[in-house]
């Protein structure tokens, strides 16, 4: 006697794992996709990183302008892929109805920021590879610990995707547009990568010293610039830690499909 064949639908989601690998590769292709991201991400951190090199605006005191320039632009890189970019295209999803259908399906929030986080990540490793490319063409020298430069720029991405996705997950498109360049113009100037943080007061560097741009500039100063004053960066793998910490989970509860 032959075995009856169960042919009664068996819906359910996905595992976890499967459906943030599938996530991160769609996000992955829509931000390669993007042509504004493109430019912003990939194109301007290498515009400034040949424009601070330039001799014009001030002195850092060092003899080799370059060793600074490409932590800081490496800082910035990230900075604008985990934070700018992915707060203004995860805020036109929501405008445009893209995250409202998501939410109608089982993908988790939880999911949903993993997924934008990793791509953001695997776009960091194009942008890094082009500017450490750049680097080398204007006779950078880097030293330190790779594993270092690495954590940094994990807890990096970590901390500024949850900023960039509480943004975007909380305020219209439009706002969030306004809001995300102007808080990415504001650490870029007060976070220890266009001015260094020594060119401040006393009173205003006890201060700057815990914003997530200033600690990743730093910590990537001390793991890539050979002599640099500042002791070991644990205060700066703290202080991302913190902010990681503090805005992802903030993004997961209260980010908004629509």
């Amino acid at each position: 006697m032959s075995a009856v064949l169960d042919l009664t639908p068996a819906p359910e989601a996905a595992p976890r794992g499967r459906m943030l690998a599938a996530q991160t590769a769609m996000e992955f292709k829509l931000l390669l996709r993007n042509g504004e991201q493109v430019l912003l991400s990939l194109l301007i951190p290498l515009l400034l990183m040949f424009f601070f090199n330039l001799p014009l605006l001030y002195s850092l005191g060092t003899p080799r302008r370059i060793d600074f320039v490409v932590p800081s632009i490496i800082t910035l890189a990230v900075m604008s892929a985990a934070f700018t970019g992915l707060a203004i295209g995860t805020g036109f999803e929501r405008k445009y109805a893209v995250l409202k259908r998501l939410g109608a399906t089982a993908l988790p929030r939880s999911v949903l920021v993993g997924g934008k986080t990793l791509a953001v990540l695997l776009l960091e490793v194009v942008q890094i590879a082009l500017i450490v490319g750049l680097g080398f063409a204007l006779a950078w020298h880097p030293h330190g610990d790779p594993a270092l430069v690495l954590l940094l720029v994990v807890l990096g991405t970590l901390a500024f995707g949850g900023l960039g996705l509480l943004v975007a997950g909380t305020l219209r498109a439009e706002v969030t547009i306004a809001a995300a360049n102007l808080i990415w113009l504001v650490l870029m100037f007060a976070g220890d990568i266009a001015i260094p943080l020594d060119k401040f007061g006393t009173a205003a560097q006890d201060v700057l010293r815990f914003l997530p741009s200033n600690a990743l500039s730093d910590g990537l100063h001390y793991a890539l610039q050979e002599h640099y004053p500042h002791g070991h960066p644990t205060q700066d793998v703290l202080t991302l830690l913190v902010w990681a910490a503090l805005a992802i989970p903030a993004a997961a509860r209260w980010f908004k499909w629509e």
